[in-house]
């Protein structure tokens, strides 16, 4: 597999594709667009994205032909990064709309925020990511960084350090993770400015 600056942008038929290749290409990134998983093999970085129901996701995700590819090409060292909807899919299941289970790549669950007065959800906008540890994705970040969520679930990772960002929203969840070849972030790195385009570019440019 080539590595270098080649993405292969998966397009599962949800969320905004365009937006996000923009923001990689504006990183430095030569990106391809596609849903077939005859190209996976092809391309050292793979990026996940998603948004609206997981069950959906996961559906059309396996109906392409998707799942096996991905587990195929990460079983080489192929890096994956996902995003929204796409994090959370690396889990094992996710209790929207019913029990479905993920791609089962991190070890944990995806569970709704709850409900309390005065907590809205979805969690929509602007919040603050307090970094956990020192990793290549959140290279060059400023102390308090900022991005922008838009979601109503949340990943409970089981094993603390697969988490190297949390964010607080009436509770603290998880909104970066990274285990070797697999990471991915909770918010919209493409509607996060500076931010998002830090953690796009330290993608890109990862070289394990």
């Amino acid at each position: 597999m080539n590595g270098g600056r080649r993405i292969l942008l998966l397009d599962v038929g949800t969320g905004n594709l365009q937006s996000v290749q923009k923001a990689l290409e504006a990183v430095g990134a030569e990106v391809l667009r596609t849903d077939s998983p005859r190209s996976l093999p092809d391309y050292q970085k793979i990026v996940l994205p998603g948004v609206g129901a997981f069950g959906d996701f996961m559906s059309r995700l396996r109906s392409l032909g998707l799942e096996e590819a991905l587990q195929q090409v990460l079983q080489r060292g192929a890096l994956l990064f996902g995003i929204c909807v796409g994090m959370q899919a690396l889990f094992e299941y996710s209790e929207e709309m019913g029990r479905h289970a993920g791609l089962g790549l991190l070890a944990g669950e995806v569970v709704r925020f709850p409900h309390r007065p005065l907590l809205k959800v979805p969690h929509t906008g602007w919040n603050e990511l307090t970094l956990r540890c020192d990793h290549f994705l959140l290279t060059g970040l400023p102390d308090r960084p900022f991005a922008y969520f838009n979601h109503s679930y949340y990943c409970q990772a089981e094993d603390k350090q697969d988490c190297i960002a949390e964010t607080e929203h009436d509770l603290t969840f998880t909104s970066v993770v990274a285990r070797e070849n697999i990471c991915g972030v909770q918010f919209h790195p493409e509607k996060s400015q500076k931010v998002g385009l830090q953690i796009l570019k330290n993608y890109v440019e990862w070289q394990p």
